[in-house]
């Protein structure tokens, strides 16, 4: 006989019911894996923390190198190429091969590097790292393929930069210092050749001793002793005389070819005699160059420092001496490097320049020679990301096509920028064709002063549209606020930016708990702003703190709105009053300010978005959530987050106390709630006195525990009530799958008696839960009935906690979607009985505080994610109706049901109401995002108001967005109408992804995006004519699923969390790991700091990506394999074939008398006959370029001598061959002739003679 199991008879009875078709047999979906290629496209901004500049005369492109080891390779606009060294040291000095399309390095871990930008993407060909000594400096003469390289303990070594092979000459500190010499020099400093003879090499060293070296002879020519210590040298293009600076703001001048112990001349161009007569004491000249002018005559000396110490406020500065005029150019900035741009590149010949690049702290200046008073070049760049610090970014891909334009438009008109030289932007190397780009991207960042930036990102450029301040909108503080939550410095920081582009509406969150809301306007406008204060009375109770039971909950709370004018100002910010000049662009229409409780600092705004077709804008703090109606100027919802579960809150919480601390007797906390309840009316009066007097404690809530919620089917048994619950205490035992506890090990078959009973008594479609056992009741509130202690079945009970498919429920709804993985035993088919029952499990949800949190112990639930949408509320809906949903950080996902007015003329005067209408669902971890499908698969797009001129804003419409992008379907809207799903909603958390069928709401598709670690950022985006979700992991990752079916498509290593660091308020990846959550085996970081970051990490549509990868830098990056097929023709050449000009004809005369350049041979001296240099010295490491080269040739050969073989064989088959045919072919002939023979022999005769 069969043996009869739970589990078999679960399945019978699945195969016995009628099973709708799946969802993923209907939608196609056509996104692969072999569609997606993670890449770094293009990175806008300054190099942070800039340490080094080059330039190369011919090919015009510059250099900088920063303290992390990267390089960034300029030329002409979109000729823009960033490079990385593997080891991300310092780089301390670069040197260009003068237009041979190549570059040589030196960073701070002792290494060269050689670098070949000949293709599009630059690569190291070439690296030497030493490993005794350390490099201080390098050069590299004109035309030379051998390179000086000088080191700390004032050793010259030379190096072959065409194999990267050290030669035996050694220059060695203790044969250039005097013999009489007792102490060691230092470090080199300096190395240049002279300019009219090479092979004599003038060596500084940082002690103030000069040598002279004479390579031929290898010995000491000239030795010359500085007073002071030395920083800098510069040759005169005669060769005769070198400047050099020192370190006590001099200039001493020496004579070439005479040893003397002082200098020819010496200044200190900025020192002023004192009382004394004597000189005050100035700032180091870091760097000086000598340059000849032919025109002239006259050259150009030109330093950086030198100034008095004593200066206050003098700024940093360039100083540039022409003839007898003194120039001092003052920066913004400290100035870290500087060069001069020369039209020859010979430093024997007038050198011509022509401007100065200044590489500063923070910015990168060019300096126009050729134009009186020396104004500066139009940088075109988008050097000016960081002018302020960067606090949120938002990426728009595929925008409409109007929006450019219409940024460019008022930007050029409001932002006119004047004083700058008009001449042509020197740095113009490379080649770059804008490629006809078929879709327009913006970029929009957001500033810690207020300042809002739009950036035109086409086609890998970065150019500013508009600059807005936000800040002109308030009265300037007069001092700084202290009172400002977050942000003390920055009252007027930007920390979410919401842009409808197609009505051209902003609406932008400061650190001040303050929104603005903007209109574009083409023309400039006077008009008055309004003002909306929003009180925030919702607080919390501090552990141990004193409340009232009875403490309305949420209180009485009044809403002003008012003009600016009229409006009296409470808290840091306050709004300009009066009529406003506002200049064309965005304009400002109203303000909401969020005002704490006495005066007391409000919360922090975490969720933002506006809807034009609603004309709402709705936000979410850290404990509330606010939606403003933009049209009447009224707040239609002011209602903290957990008011919003109403009676299916599944949280215990407190309310805050309304009494002070410090006036709180024994008797009072002795209380019991009925009394309180009995004197409600006093103590409102009191607490009215009380809070007149002085301001109320703010406290979190109490924590407090509740017993379980054991659920259970309706008049039945269950053998195993711990399998039923919602949720569990903390410390009971969790049962697993290889262990069950004493209650679960009953018999199999009493539990199925009781799923049979209620399967054969209710119907499919209806589901209905009860309880045995109190469940977690909300905090007390006023006039409002509590919630029943015991569910049932029975139809007269009025508050059934019911779950009905074909009606709707009356009371709110609990769905949790939270599941954890299951295998294939019978276990699991209990498990898959109770999820029909919505069973919450316990597992962890991350709060959004640094501190743990479960269902014991609750911090403040904060709104993370708004999304407005037409959708469905309730089951029973037959059609869509407008909403707005709201994700919190404690995984909850909550309902709020839109009413408003259908005319346009009622909706200027009837109220819109809001109320939450019950739907919950409960994820892992904190709501990220939230988007809507269609029946197809397809995105639903957002309702908007299209945009029209101010003169034709009565006749406004509301149309949908643009046609949205379909994945290929199988089947119509037809099947969608027959089972009753007509939406889907994807929630991601950081957790987990699930998509609920709507208005059915069950969960279709479920996918666990994270394990130990969690999602930073997620979204929704379009690829390839289809939708996915993408998510950035706090591991470093990047995965992408398709949609609606969650299937994974990539998960590739993209990120490092730690390399975004710099973003938090604690530096590294030691400093943002909260130490609390190592207790349960798992490394997150602090989640406020994470919350920074996803600020400025952003995804949009068509894979493309952002992210601000330094403090002053932004990385673009894609997805799409389709992008980075065509990324190499978006990218700019930047070597270009061009001649070297000719060198300086010498005269006869100088030939004559020796006073012309002479020529060296330094492959002679240098080269193997130099000898072999110790195998100690440094080590060769060659680039990958180099060994895919080797590799690539030996595989070339290989190939070559495999077809000359088959080449050979094929010659031997083709003789062998060749003989066959011609032994057949006169095998043949000799046939023939013996036919014809025999032919003509019978020919004449008859058949009876044969």
């Amino acid at each position: 006989m069969k043996k009869f199991t739970f589990k078999g008879v679960l399945d019978g009875f699945r195969s016995s019911a009628p099973q709708p078709p799946r969802v993923d047999q209907e939608i196609v979906e056509t996104l692969r894996p072999d569609h997606f290629t993670v890449a770094k496209t293009f990175r806008h901004g300054f190099p942070f923390q800039p340490t080094a500049v080059a330039f190369d005369p011919i090919q015009h492109l510059l250099a900088l190198g920063t303290k992390s080891g990267s390089l960034r390779l300029l030329g002409r606009p979109g000729v823009d190429s960033h490079m990385q060294h593997e080891t991300d040291a310092a780089v301390i000095q670069i040197q260009f091969l003068t237009n041979e399309g190549a570059l040589v390095t030196a960073t701070s871990d002792d290494s060269i590097h050689l670098w070949n930008f000949r293709q599009k993407k630059p690569e190291v060909v070439h690296s030497l790292k030493f490993q005794r000594e350390k490099i201080t400096y390098i050069h590299l003469p004109l035309q030379s393929k051998w390179l000086y390289v000088g080191t700390d303990k004032g050793n010259i070594h030379v190096v072959n930069i065409e194999n990267f092979q050290l030669s035996g000459y050694v220059i060695n500190w203790n044969k250039t210092i005097d013999p009489t010499r007792k102490t060691h020099p230092g470090a080199i400093v300096h190395l240049s050749d002279n300019p009219a003879d090479s092979s004599k090499l003038l060596i500084g060293f940082n002690c103030g001793q000069l040598v002279l070296w004479d390579l031929r002879s290898r010995c000491a020519e000239i030795r010359w002793q500085a007073t002071e210590g030395l920083l800098s040298v510069a040759w005169h293009h005669e060769g005769k005389q070198f400047v050099c600076s020192h370190s006590d703001g001099s200039l001493s001048t020496w004579q070439a070819r005479q040893q003397s112990a002082k200098p020819f001349s010496i200044s200190t161009p900025h020192a002023k005699p004192n009382k004394d007569g004597k000189l005050d004491p100035c700032k180091p000249i870091q760097k000086v160059e000598w340059k000849g002018l032919r025109t002239t005559g006259e050259a150009y000396l030109i330093f950086s420092g030198g100034l008095p110490h004593d200066t206050a406020g003098r700024a940093p500065s360039i100083t540039v001496i022409h003839g007898k005029t003194t120039t001092v150019l003052e920066m913004e900035h400290n100035v870290v490097d500087f060069i001069t741009l020369c039209e020859s590149p010979w430093v024997s010949d007038f050198q011509d320049p022509y401007a100065i690049v200044v590489l500063l702290q923070n910015d990168l200046v060019v300096i126009d020679l050729l134009t009186p008073g020396f104004p500066c070049f139009e940088n075109p760049y988008p050097m000016d990301i960081h002018e302020s610090p960067v606090t949120c970014c938002t990426y728009f891909a595929d925008c409409p096509s109007d929006l450019i334009p219409a940024f460019y438009s008022v930007g050029s008109r409001t932002q006119k920028r004047t004083g700058f030289s008009e001449r042509e932007w020197p740095v113009d190397g490379g080649e770059w064709s804008p490629t006809s780009c078929s879709y327009n991207e913006i970029i929009i960042t957001g500033h810690a002063d207020g300042s809002v930036k739009f950036w035109d990102a086409s086609a890998g450029t970065l150019q500013v549209l508009y600059k807005m301040k936000t800040a002109k909108v308030f009265e300037k503080p007069r001092t700084k606020s202290t009172e400002c939550s977050g942000m003390d410095d920055d009252p007027f920081a930007i920390q979410l930016i919401s842009l409808c582009p197609e009505s051209r509406k902003l609406c932008i969150a400061g650190a001040s708990s303050h929104i603005i809301l903007f209109k574009f306007r083409k023309q400039e406008a006077t008009n008055e702003t309004w003002k909306l204060e929003i009180p925030v009375n919702y607080e919390h109770l501090e552990e141990g703190g004193e409340y009232s039971p009875d403490y309305e909950y949420p209180p009485r709370q009044t809403i002003k709105t008012e003009v600016a004018s009229e409006a009296k100002e409470v808290g840091p910010l306050r709004v300009r009053t009066g009529l406003q000049k506002k200049p064309p662009g965005f304009q400002a229409y109203l303000v909401c300010i969020s005002i704490g409780l006495h005066g007391e600092p409000s919360s922090q705004i975490t969720a933002l978005c506006i809807n034009s077709s609603y004309r709402l804008v709705a936000y979410g703090t850290e404990c509330s959530i606010v939606v403003v109606d933009t049209e009447q100027r009224v707040c239609v919802l002011n209602m903290m987050t957990p008011d919003l579960y109403g009676s299916a809150d599944p949280y215990q919480r407190v309310p805050r106390s309304p009494k002070r601390l410090n006036e709180t007797s024994n008797e009072d906390r002795c209380r019991s709630p009925t009394s309180d309840q009995a004197s409600l009316e006093e103590v409102d009066a009191k607490e009215d006195q009380q809070q007149e007097k002085s301001r109320r404690h703010s406290v979190p809530w109490r924590k407090k525990k509740f017993s379980f919620r054991k659920m259970r089917l309706s008049n039945v048994k269950a053998p195993n009530k711990e399998m039923l619950n919602f949720e569990e205490a903390p410390n009971a035992p969790t049962p697993t799958p290889e262990q069950p506890s004493p209650a679960e090990s009953a018999s199999f078959e009493e539990a199925f008696e009781a799923v049979e009973e209620v399967l054969l008594r209710e119907s499919p479609t209806e589901e209905v839960l009860e309880a045995d056992s109190p469940s977690p009741v909300a905090p007390p509130r006023t006039k409002r009935k509590q919630r029943p202690q015991t569910l049932s079945l029975e139809n007269n009970q009025p508050e059934m906690l019911t779950r009905k498919v074909s009606s709707p429920a009356l009371n709110m709804k609990v769905r949790d979607l939270r599941r954890v993985e299951e295998d294939a035993s019978s276990w699991d088919a209990v498990g898959r009985v109770m999820k029909k029952l919505n069973k919450l499990d316990s597992s962890f949800s991350r709060s959004r505080s640094s501190s743990m949190s479960s269902l014991e112990n609750i911090s403040n639930e904060s709104v993370q994610c708004l999304a407005f949408v037409d959708s469905y509320t309730r089951k029973s809906d037959s059609s869509p109706c407008p909403t707005l949903w709201v994700g919190t950080s404690l995984g909850s996902v909550l309902t709020v049901m839109i009413t408003q007015p259908v005319s346009v003329e009622a909706r200027l005067t009837t109220p819109v109401v809001l109320q939450p209408c019950g739907t919950i669902f409960r994820l892992k971890g904190t709501i990220l995002t939230m988007s809507f499908l269609d029946c197809n698969g397809a995105l639903i797009p957002y309702s908007y108001e299209t945009w029209k001129d101010e003169k034709q804003e009565a006749s406004k419409e509301r149309s949908k967005a643009r046609p949205s992008i379909s994945p290929t379907t199988t089947a119509s809207t037809s099947a969608a109408e027959q089972f009753g799903d007509r939406q889907f909603a994807v929630l991601v958390s950081e957790k987990h992804a699930r998509v609920v069928a709507l208005p059915s709401q069950n969960c279709v598709y479920r996918q666990q995006l994270a394990e130990t670690n969690f999602v930073v950022k997620s979204e929704i985006i379009s690829l390839r004519d289809s939708i996915c979700l993408v998510c950035y992991l706090s591991s470093g990752q990047l995965s992408a699923y398709t949609l609606p079916s969650l299937r994974p498509l990539i998960y590739m290593d993209f990120l490092p969390l730690a390399d975004l660091s710099f973003q938090t308020s604690k530096q590294g990846i030691q400093g943002i790991v909260d130490p609390m959550l190592s207790i349960w085996g798992q490394q997150m970081f602090v989640n406020e700091d994470t919350d920074q970051i996803a600020r400025t990490f952003c995804f949009s549509n068509r894979g493309h990506g952002l992210y601000l990868c330094s403090p002053t830098e932004m990385q673009k990056f894609t997805v799409s394999a389709e992008f980075c097929q065509s990324l190499n023709e978006m990218v700019g050449e930047m070597f270009l074939t061009r001649e070297m000009p000719e060198p300086p004809k010498e005269s006869f005369f100088r030939g004559l008398f020796g006073g012309g350049s002479r020529p060296l041979d330094r492959e002679e001296l240098f080269g193997e006959s130099s000898g072999k240099a110790s195998r100690s010295v440094a080590k060769h490491i060659p680039g990958p370029t180099l060994e895919g080269m080797n590799q690539r040739a030996t595989s070339a050969s290989s190939e070559v001598s495999r077809a000359h073989q088959m080449m050979v064989e094929r010659g031997e088959k083709l003789g062998v061959l060749e003989e066959r045919a011609e032994r057949m072919r006169n095998e043949a002939e000799s046939f023939s002739t013996s036919a014809h023979q025999l032919m003509l022999k019978y020919k004449d005769k008859k058949w009876y003679q044969l």
